[in-house]
């Protein structure tokens, strides 16, 4: 199904979006939200298809429901995340924390718990919109400047023009969300950032998102760092009701 024509705001944003639901009524509501906002929106209830789909360079954003018949939205996110980088943004109707994790550690960008205001995935995916892609400048959290040089902290390499990450010479693979809040943190090593500041520097503002998502990415973050062996620095670190920070190489 051919995308619809996109207005003036989502020219601007670059956005077209692709729902995957297989609650039609959802689906219906959400296309008309979306297209009442500008999208050029394509929907389908099939996840196969979402794969297919997903290969059109004009898709900018994936809504993604998580229980989707037949292969579901855990192995669409895998299977999309090994050709695109289209931002994807994962809908569950279960509570657990565990499917928000799951959902986060394979390449979604966002999730949304049912149910939601149809207008807060909107502005959710215009943050998601607005937000630096691949070799664009990060780490603006408050009165931060961006970085233009590799940082070092311990055996751990960021490289935020060239949004790589190493360790010990081996290459590590962050999702674009994991990258950007990184790259923030690496951005001012020894500085603390709130949650708030985090959230403005790579979910577009605390109205957009929830605390929690740092949390999570900041938890995936730590594993995806650490030696295999638990050695090594632990170059995140908690500061205990205010926020994180990045130990200074």
């Amino acid at each position: 199904m051919p995308a619809d024509n996109a207005g003036p705001e989502a020219q601007l944003l670059k956005g077209t979006v692709l729902i995957v639901e297989d609650e039609s009524s959802l689906a219906t509501i959400l296309a008309g939200y979306f297209k009442k906002a500008g999208f050029g929106v394509t929907v389908t209830s099939n996840g196969l298809d979402a794969v297919d789909m997903a290969r059109d360079d004009a898709v900018s954003v994936i809504v993604l429901d998580l229980g989707l018949p037949g292969i579901d939205g855990i192995e669409v996110c895998r299977r999309v995340r090994t050709f695109s980088d289209a931002y994807i943004l994962m809908l569950t109707a279960r509570v657990e924390e565990v499917d928000e994790l799951i959902g986060l550690s394979v390449g979604a960008d966002d999730y949304l718990t049912k149910p939601f205001s149809p207008r807060v995935l909107v502005a959710r995916v215009k943050a998601l919109l607005r937000r630096p892609r691949n070799g664009a400048n990060h780490g603006t959290a408050g009165n931060g400047d961006s970085s233009d040089s590799a940082v070092a902290v311990g055996d751990v390499t960021i490289d935020p023009p060239a949004r790589t990450v190493t360790r010990r010479d081996t290459s590590i693979a962050l999702t674009k969300t994991e990258f950007d809040l990184l790259a923030t943190l690496a951005s001012q090593p020894g500085r603390v950032f709130t949650r708030e500041q985090l959230m403005e520097a790579v979910w577009g503002g605390p109205a957009i998102g929830d605390d929690q998502l740092v949390d999570v990415h900041i938890g995936h973050l730590r594993k995806k760092l650490g030696a295999p062996d638990g050695s090594g620095p632990k170059i995140i670190q908690t500061v205990r009701g205010v926020g994180y920070r990045m130990e200074a190489g």
